[in-house]
């Protein structure tokens, strides 16, 4: 299994790449306090000299209850020009591409309990990602404890006008055999991430939980949900056609599917966007998702 996929310095979420997030996140954590201590230290100062004389002949200072005034206004006042300056760089409308969701895997593996649910066609981006970082938890499981990953695809084991066959005036005609060659791509997915949940929870470091589930329906949009606080939703190009050895075929391109960002963690406004986008999963994963074909095939 690994050595069909291996886990490659080049897919850019090691090396170089993680010492620079573990060196940002020891200046976030870090940053604050010695700063406002710093600040503190300078107001205590400049107010203590301007009443005990040996200090301020010592320091050679006249105007020091303004610069104790002044730092302690400061103190007062940095978290909330840390937040503006933060918000002034933040977009109003934050947008990702399919091919970038390896930067939102690497944040939700942050976490200690981390959640991923995926709505789409095959899964294949995300797939790509989960495998390299759910591999990399065997060695360096960092602060995960416990991981879920839930996927939801169309159930093509039945017929569908998308994907389908290009047939005359681009009239779509269900194609059996290029719905069971992407349902085996699917099953081939689902086989390696079960494979990899079994063997990470076997260790006992880390609990981790892969699940496939299939509607019935045409993929029409895709839906990745990061920790339940972190939403990327874009519509598929279903006329988007693929040729295998002569005939067409319409195939939404995951890889080229445009995504809006909603981030509930950084922007209070997207809070109940995000709220929606989790509530419509859920409730599409109990109430209609079905246990695909391929598993009900494997348990007969």
């Amino acid at each position: 299994m690994s050595s069909g996929r291996g886990s490659g310095a080049g897919d850019g979420t090691g090396g170089r790449g993680g010492v620079g997030r573990a060196l940002r996140r020891f200046q976030q954590r870090v940053e604050p306090p010695v700063v406002r201590i710093l600040l503190l230290v300078v107001f205590v100062t400049g107010l203590t000299a301007q009443f005990v004389t040996p200090l301020g002949d010592a320091l050679e200072g006249k105007a020091y209850l303004g610069g104790a005034l002044l730092s302690l206004v400061a103190f007062i006042l940095y978290d909330a020009l840390k937040e503006l300056t933060a918000a002034s760089r933040l977009p109003a409308r934050m947008e990702a591409n399919s091919r970038n969701l390896g930067n939102f895997v690497a944040d939700a593996f942050e976490s200690r309990r981390v959640e991923i649910s995926f709505f789409g066609y095959t899964g294949e981006t995300l797939f790509n990602e989960l495998y390299h970082r759910l591999e990399r938890l065997q060695d360096a499981p960092g602060p995960t404890r416990q991981v879920t990953v839930r996927l939801i695809v169309p159930d093509f084991s039945q017929p569908m006008n998308v994907p389908a066959r290009v047939g005359a005036d681009g009239v779509a005609q269900d194609a059996p055999e290029f719905r069971r060659r992407i349902e085996r791509k699917c099953q081939e997915y689902d086989q390696i991430l079960a494979g990899l949940a079994a063997g990470l929870t076997r260790l006992g470091h880390v609990e981790v939980d892969c699940e496939y589930r299939v509607v019935s329906g045409p993929p029409l949009h895709k839906l990745c949900v990061f920790n339940r606080k972190r939403v990327l939703h874009g519509l598929y190009d279903l006329s988007s056609r693929m040729s295998i050895e002569g005939p067409e075929y319409y195939d939404p391109k995951g890889y080229d599917t445009d995504l809006t960002v909603l981030a509930a963690e950084r922007r209070p406004e997207d809070e109940p966007a995000v709220g929606q986008w989790v509530k419509h999963f859920d409730d599409l994963w109990e109430l209609v998702a079905q246990v695909p074909e391929w598993r009900r095939r494997a348990a007969a």
